[in-house]
């Protein structure tokens, strides 16, 4: 079903065009809408992804910090009981020398007492063993802690790098759309706040342009103070190349009525009609790419206002021209991951 809600308005165009495009054109102007939409569509999910990647990343170097902080705790216990080991083994050295010459001066002595001397010196021996066997686990378990401690930290290493890389191009992003943002104000000075705000928003620029500014109830004909609009931002559009642009359509929810004659079917097909007719305008007099463009009727279905009032209803019939700049480096540093 949302194929098909997708596929209606291209077909209702088609339909009102069939007399003046042929078959094979109409198909691909089908194909490249349906393209370009997706286009839209992923970029806008991907945008939502990378600052969700970046919290993400945030959250791991913080475990790999605390991991690695926990490690160098433990790795300065080990020493310590590696220190303490080694003067215990050299203790029991030195006492199992002492036992080994009296053990020896008491050869001719009373063999009790000899007997006593050998079981104490076995022990020590014993015990000897078992503290050289204690002292080899607790250096080759502090040889293992100091490699996993290293493997860590330059993982951590790595991770901060691409993190810190990684801030650097969404503030750069924020940045280019923020300068962005402010050539659209300066190019559309004087029209800002009387039917047009220039916003920002999931790091792309919205130029959201009310009905009353650009055509007349009903209608896809720009009229002469929406069209000098529009060629002003062509012509700032044509100077930044890197931006692609999207067009979207909206209506409010009152159904279109066509008038006798007209070929226009509903809200559907007026969106649809009124976001090509943009594209036209941006295109004239421009060397604009058309690659760069999108065009998209999204009817009455995503108003800024649902309630069912005049007011509302004003709100909601408008014109988007949604502006994105070329995110290729963040895809990079994404993909490096």
């Amino acid at each position: 079903m949302k194929a098909l809600k997708i596929m209606l308005p291209v077909l209702m165009i088609a339909f009102t065009a069939v007399s003046c495009v042929t078959g094979k054109r109409h198909n691909s102007l089908i194909d490249r809408n349906l393209m370009l939409m997706a286009e839209r569509d992923s970029l806008k999910a991907e945008n939502i992804w990378l600052a969700m990647s970046n919290r993400e990343l945030t959250a791991k170097s913080g475990q790999l910090t605390e991991e690695v902080n926990r490690l160098t705790g433990e790795l300065q216990r080990a020493r310590t009981d590696l220190s303490q080991t080694r003067e215990e083994v050299s203790r029991l050295s030195t006492r199992y020398e002492e036992l080994q010459r009296a053990q020896a001066e008491l050869a001719a002595g009373k063999a009790q007492e000899t007997q006593r001397l050998l079981t104490e010196l076995r022990q020590a021996q014993t015990e000897l063993h078992q503290r050289e066997d204690l002292l080899r686990d607790l250096e080759m378990n502090l040889d293992t802690k100091k490699a996993t401690l290293e493997e860590l930290t330059y993982e951590l290493e790595k991770r901060n790098e691409r993190l810190a890389e990684l801030e650097k191009m969404l503030d750069a992003q924020q940045k280019a759309v923020k300068v962005l943002k402010d050539k659209v104000s300066e190019a559309l000075f004087g029209f800002e706040n009387n039917g047009l705000t220039v916003t920002m928003k999931n790091g792309q620029v919205y130029v959201s342009m009310e009905d009353k500014l650009l055509f007349k109830t009903g209608s896809y004909e720009i009229d002469a103070n929406g069209r000098t609009a529009l060629r002003k931002l062509g012509a700032l559009l044509e100077k930044n190349p890197d931006v692609t642009i999207t067009i979207e359509g909206h209506t409010d929810d009152v159904p279109y009525r066509a008038a006798p004659g007209q070929q226009i079917l509903d809200n559907w097909d007026l969106s649809v009609k009124r976001a090509t007719t943009v594209v036209r305008v941006l295109t004239q007099d421009t060397h604009i790419s058309p690659k760069r463009l999108i065009a998209t009727g999204r009817s009455e279905y995503i108003p800024v206002d649902p309630a069912k009032t005049p007011d509302a209803r004003q709100k909601n019939r408008r014109t988007e021209i949604i502006l994105t700049p070329d995110l290729t480096d963040l895809y990079r540093i994404l993909e490096s991951y």
